[in-house]
């Protein structure tokens, strides 16, 4: 291998990290996000981000079930379920857009929706 060969491996990876790194900060920057919390399909909080809420619970207790939702810096996650595989639990927090907690023996679903800046990447073919 000569000095030109290593030369342009180098420069190939360099480009390809590039890309990426590009891809990752431009395509996926969302703006607008909000917490959509749907029960059976239908949905019944619509909470915006604000740091004052951050550390706050809100209980959700309907007929399916009782679900405990904790709201963070731009990020939710459920903290305590009454379903008995707790998959929602363990799910952790979420915070991208398009992101989901679904709890199925309750019937809930936590997705973080909002608008996407438009840019110049087509995220499909990433």
């Amino acid at each position: 291998m000569t000095k030109g060969d290593k030369f342009l491996i180098g420069l190939i990876i360099l480009i390809s990290i590039s890309s990426f790194a590009y891809i990752n900060r431009y395509a996926f920057a969302d703006v607008d996000k909000y917490i959509s919390v749907q029960v059976n399909g239908v949905e019944i909080k619509k909470i915006l981000y604000d740091p004052q809420l951050i550390g706050h619970t809100i209980p959700v207790q309907t007929e399916f079930g009782y679900n405990l939702i904790e709201l963070g810096d731009e990020r939710v996650r459920v903290i305590e379920a009454d379903c008995p595989d707790k998959i929602d639990v363990k799910q952790g927090h979420i915070h991208r857009v398009g992101e989901t907690i679904v709890c199925l023996p309750n019937k809930l679903v936590i997705e973080i929706k909002g608008e996407i800046k438009d840019s110049d990447v087509d995220i499909i073919s990433y």
